[in-house]
């Protein structure tokens, strides 16, 4: 609809249009089945609303003034070595919460905080991952002291916004708010994890709500796509462990059987900071968010400690899927596969690249190119690759929205453009605009503080610095197309892909 013809091209139509056209479309849309009808019967006289004389605009604006402007923050550099020199790092005396700040000037002296609780090993997680996600969604639903409409007014005072979120071994906590409020924010977040009341009214209003979630998926494409292909990425994990991926089935059934009981029991058997991590990154007195952070969460155990679930690499026998969506306007097209390889690899920044002018880079990706513009199939296409920090275990992963009849057309171009790309490789004048794209991605990434609390805190447990971002764009920018070629070439293998698509394929005419 950015065509500007047609404007015009509508002109033109309107008038051509004949009265019997416009009854039969009236015959077509306009049926009774999909009418809904109101009767307003009144049980007294209508009590109408009189509407003032507009005033006179001269007299309201003869003294305006504005507000004072708020503050514009500084002209902050986000290189990782600018980061790394003005971040400060520490831990409580009990080592059990570990802190980065990163204090800065900021625009309406805004703050952002990152908090990570983490908790149990594979062993103790065991059935445990709807309990783990009950509990964390509880804690903003009433303290001993607030109701949930209190917190939510202290909140509103406090010109906060709070998030609390957890699943398997963590908890995680989200934090808004501007440079005054923070160390209230901080200790009212720290009532909720502490002094959770767990209503059972509040406990059975949220098992409705993820119901109706989970029923509301039932016949959503990218919903269904994405459980069933993450489920197969992950269906070397036993049922009931937290690394698998249960089905809307298996979810909805796990809801209905929990017990505010076992939310309890969860809480009391694993929550604490043994192994936590925050980050604050903005406009904040650094030395009383320090003191609120150690007085709110330090020496606070955790009874169950914690060992981290590893990630194990495992080669899933490629599949291919289609999941019928009755009456749905969209199709989702999803192709991966697991890769054995961590981001400590040598190959890793390679295939960063590689992915970046595949299908990482928005628009100018190569499946964006050929999908998106050229063919016009799909309206969104990317790729991705992911690794994890600790072992070798990763995931290369395509997707695309279209609609179902361009579903096949849409999975044979992606396997045109993984063909091209394995045997041609990728160009030198591509590579270097796509070095300069990607770098600038990540600076930008670095400019916003959400997503840089975010990297703060997790990088606290994985023991890094933001040196290793400059050492890994430093890799990025002396790569050659031979070095990117072969590790697209290795990692990237089309008949270990596996392919899942949804949509409404029985309207689709059959070839």
């Amino acid at each position: 609809m950015g065509d500007w013809r047609l404007a015009f091209l509508f002109r033109d139509y309107v008038e051509g249009v004949k009265a019997d056209e416009v009854v039969a479309v009236a015959k077509k849309y306009f049926k009774p089945s999909n009418r809904t009808n109101g009767l307003f019967i009144p049980d007294k006289a209508p009590d109408r609303s009189e509407i003032p004389d507009a005033p006179n605009l001269a007299t309201i604006l003869a003294n305006y003034k504005g507000k004072a402007a708020i503050a514009e923050g500084e002209n902050f550099d986000p290189s990782p070595e600018n980061i790394e020199k003005r971040t400060t790092r520490g831990e409580a005396t009990d080592k059990g919460i570990e802190f980065a700040f990163l204090p800065k000037e900021t625009r309406g002296n805004s703050v952002s905080a990152r908090m990570t609780l983490r908790f149990g090993d594979e062993k103790t997680l065991m059935n445990q991952d709807v309990a783990a996600s009950f509990t964390a969604m509880m804690l903003d639903k009433g303290t001993k002291t607030k109701s949930r409409q209190q917190i939510q007014d202290e909140l509103d005072r406090l010109k906060a916004r709070v998030q609390i979120f957890g699943g398997g071994a963590t908890a995680g906590v989200n934090i808004e708010t501007e440079h005054d409020n923070l160390v209230e924010v901080m200790q009212l977040v720290g009532d909720m994890l502490k002094n959770p009341t767990f209503s059972q009214e509040e406990f059975e209003k949220l098992k409705e709500e993820q119901l109706a979630s989970i029923e509301s998926q039932r016949s959503d494409p990218q919903a269904l796509a994405f459980t069933k292909f993450m489920g197969t990425m992950n269906s070397h994990y036993p049922k009931g462990d937290i690394r698998a991926v249960m089905t809307l089935d298996e979810e909805a059934e796990a809801i209905k059987n929990l017990k505010l009981d076992d939310v309890k029991a969860f809480y009391k058997k694993f929550y604490g900071t043994s192994d936590a991590t925050v980050a604050v990154v903005g406009d904040f007195d650094q030395a009383a968010v320090k003191k609120v952070t150690l007085d709110q969460f330090s020496n606070w155990k955790s009874p169950s400690g914690y060992t981290r679930p590893t990630q194990s690499f495992k080669e899933v026998k490629p599949t291919s899927e289609d999941i019928k969506t009755p009456d749905k306007a969209n199709a989702v097209f999803i192709a991966g596969m697991p890769l054995n390889i961590s981001d400590a690899d040598p190959d890793y920044p390679a295939l960063v690249m590689g992915n970046f002018m595949l299908g990482g880079g928005f628009l100018n990706s190569r499946l964006a190119v050929r999908i998106r513009q050229k063919d016009g199939l799909s309206y969104g296409v990317g790729s991705s690759v992911s690794a994890s920090s600790f072992e070798k275990s990763g995931m290369f992963q395509t997707f695309a929205i279209c609609a179902p009849e361009n579903a096949t057309k849409v999975e044979a171009a992606f396997k045109e453009e993984i063909d091209k790309m394995r045997k041609d490789g990728f160009t030198a004048e591509e590579l270097e605009a796509a070095k300069s794209g990607y770098i600038q991605s990540r600076g930008m990434n670095r400019s916003d503080d959400r997503g840089l609390s975010g990297t703060l805190n997790n990088y606290l447990q994985l023991d890094r610095t933001m040196l290793w971002d400059a050492e890994l764009e430093k890799k990025i920018m002396a790569l050659t197309p031979e070095q990117i070629n072969a590790a697209m070439k290795k990692y990237v293998d089309p008949t270990k892909l596996t392919y899942v698509k949804a949509g409404d394929f029985d309207k689709v005419d059959k070839p």
